[in-house]
């Protein structure tokens, strides 16, 4: 209470007036009354003597007080003065704030400086599983050590804002293990202050914010997804890369497993409508302490139409089941009769999700996700989170069963065109090397040929297509089938390259493939003839390159310079150069020594030789080489 004269002069500064202002009565008194507002009172305060005045508490805050005032007559019957006094507390308001910290949604309570709960709100209690009568005294940190929560952070927290007078803020998870669940959380901490400002309790609340941590963890699975799933061209890697993503973040097992077309060269085949035979490709489990998956990789299993997965493939779409869905139930009955040593585990098992594996409109298999208790069931965003996934999965495999095909049948294609055998020749005896890069970039159009001639010749003939994959195998057919065609007729190299670059010319304008003529994407190719008389062995060397030609003389390489005949495209440019080969007469008759001359032949690079020829012919080209190392004399 303070009492103020006519004039607005404070005469009396009662004890709670301090309390309440900060000021003692020794510094107030006699002072005007105006001098301890902070704003200015309204007019109808003033005129009802009843009203909120801010006052300026000592230490610069601003104190909002619902005042009364008392007018103290005189003797004449008018105010001399005025006594006032600070209202008594509006009794439903202060109802309806106990009641809001009651009721709030959000988990609320008041700790003292000493960590001790001092209220806790209904939601608190229910979160904790505790009532507040057990609370009041206790250490909250305790309790929630009690409930598998992080308590010791808590008291961290506490402390520090009972000591600074700051506020914080943090978040915090509980594990799937713990009584609460798994949550995700977000705790607000802020001082309490008294009259004169002192720090006295702390109070606390904490909102949920489960459902935006699930949302960042979701972006940031698909976010690595796309860097991590399909960095190869290999269906089996894919299906492990997927596996990587799935477990421990997403689930607790996680399986892929396919069709069997879908590893071999055959064209898609429908889902069968009953049994579904499928081929596990990878797996991976999470879970410790239990036996391992009873199909191991590369192992096939059938499903049941009542399963899961055959449901998945069957219907085109996710299949989310679990305990107390009869097929599920049926499942696992199956399951336990025929592997009875994974019981333990299929009786943990809370949910069970399997997403189909389609690409381009094609069902290649079905990836299989299993959450096991403690962990709580799959929710609906985790069905399209898991969709997104299998999706840009399955495109991969797809990706990579195709590439797979298109290389075994380009291999096929270019085997089935190659040499089966070489003939016996009686001019020179000929040894080859194929040797297939083992690069992703696929098989290409390296070929070669041995053509016997009249006269003890014979043409050696290397060939290389530009390019990869199937097209480049099916030019390599045409050139080898033209190639031996003219060589038929006899012609010289040189003549049969000009027939040869003609036939190119000719594909190259009816084919849309090709720009045309100077398109790079065509052949080139090395002819060699021979001749063996009785004492001279010649060998004519034509190139469609510009590039210098190489001979093998004693085992050591040489160059053989060719004119340059200016810019020219492949196989539109033929260059033709004897190379005479001298002799070492022996004792029998005047012919060639094996292990005296040599002429090799290669694409895509040069060749390791000298004298174990075949087995040293090596290359480091991007799809293969060919190696043929003639040695004339051979009869």
């Amino acid at each position: 209470m303070a009492t103020l004269d006519a004039r607005g002069t404070l005469t009396g500064w009662s004890d709670g007036a301090r309390r309440l202002t900060g000021h003692p009565a020794e510094a107030v008194v006699g002072r005007p009354a105006r001098d301890l507002l902070a704003r200015r009172v309204p007019p109808e305060a003033l005129t009802e003597l009843s009203g909120t005045v801010v006052l300026r508490h000592r230490d610069g805050s601003t104190v909002a007080l619902s005042l009364r005032g008392c007018p103290l007559l005189g003797a004449a019957g008018t105010p001399d003065g005025y006594a006032v006094t600070v209202a008594p507390p509006d009794e439903p308001a202060l109802r309806l704030t106990g009641e809001n910290f009651r009721q709030s949604s959000l988990a609320m309570s008041v700790h003292d400086v000493r960590q001790r709960c001092l209220r806790a709100n209904d939601t608190a209690q229910r979160m904790l599983g505790v009532p507040e009568e057990d609370l009041i005294g206790r250490g909250l940190p305790e309790v929630m050590e009690e409930t598998g929560a992080d308590g010791s952070r808590f008291r961290r927290h506490l402390r520090q804002v009972a000591d600074t007078g700051r506020s914080t803020r943090y978040e915090a998870m509980t594990p799937a293990g713990s009584r609460l669940g798994e949550h995700a959380w977000t705790i607000e901490m802020w001082p309490l202050r008294d009259a004169s400002g002192d720090v006295t309790a702390v109070g606390v609340a904490g909102f949920e914010t489960t459902e935006q941590h699930r949302t960042r963890h979701r972006l940031a699975l698909l976010n690595e997804a796309a860097t991590t799933i399909g960095t190869t061209l290999d269906v089996v890697r894919t299906a492990e890369e997927l596996i990587d993503i799935l477990v421990p973040r997403f689930t607790d097992f996680a399986s892929v497993d396919l069709l069997d077309w879908v590893l071999g060269a055959e064209e898609p085949l429908a889902v069968p409508a009953e049994d579904v035979v499928l081929r596990r490709v990878a797996h991976e489990s999470a879970a410790t302490g239990l036996p391992d998956p009873s199909v191991r990789p590369g192992d096939t299993d059938v499903y049941p139409p009542c399963s899961a997965p055959a449901r998945a493939l069957r219907e085109g779409r996710p299949v989310l089941t679990g305990p107390g869905d009869p097929d599920f139930d049926g499942w696992m009955r199956l399951r336990n009769e025929l592997v009875p040593a994974n019981r333990p585990f299929r009786d943990r098992v809370s949910s069970t999700l399997a997403v189909p594996l389609r690409a381009r409109g094609t069902t290649m298999g079905v990836a299989t996700a299993m959450r096991v208790t403690p962990r709580g069931p799959f929710a609906p965003d985790d069905i399209a989170l898991a969709e997104e996934l299998a999706s840009r999965a399955a495109v991969c495999v797809d990706n990579a069963r195709r590439f797979a095909r298109e290389r075994t049948t380009a291999l096929a294609l270019q085997h089935s065109l190659l040499p089966k055998g070489l003939p016996g020749q009686s001019a020179v005896e000929v040894a080859h090397r194929y040797l297939p890069s083992g690069s992703a970039a696929g098989i290409g159009g390296d070929w070669f040929d041995v053509i016997p001639l009249s006269g003890s010749r014979v043409a050696l003939v290397v060939g290389d297509v530009v390019g990869h994959g199937i097209p480049s195998s099916a030019t390599m057919g045409r050139l080898c089938t033209a190639v031996r065609t003219l060589a038929d007729v006899d012609l010289p190299p040189e003549e049969l390259l000009t027939h040869l670059d003609d036939l190119v010319a000719h594909l190259a304008a009816g084919s849309p493939r090709f720009s045309g003529p100077n398109d790079t994407s065509w052949a080139t190719d090395a002819a060699n003839s021979w001749s063996s008389g009785s004492c001279t062995t010649n060998c004519t060397v034509v190139r469609s390159r510009v590039s210098p030609a190489r001979s093998y003389v004693t085992g050591r390489p040489s160059t053989v310079n060719c004119p340059a005949p200016g810019r020219s495209p492949p196989l539109s440019s033929r260059i033709s150069v004897v190379l005479p080969l001298p002799l070492r007469p022996s004792s029998a008759s005047a012919r060639p020594s094996r292990t005296a001359k040599s002429r090799p032949l290669s694409t895509n690079g040069p060749s390791s030789y000298p004298n174990d020829a075949p087995r040293r012919a090596t290359r480091a080209g991007s799809a293969g080489s060919f190696t043929t190392g003639a040695f004339p004399g051979r009869r």
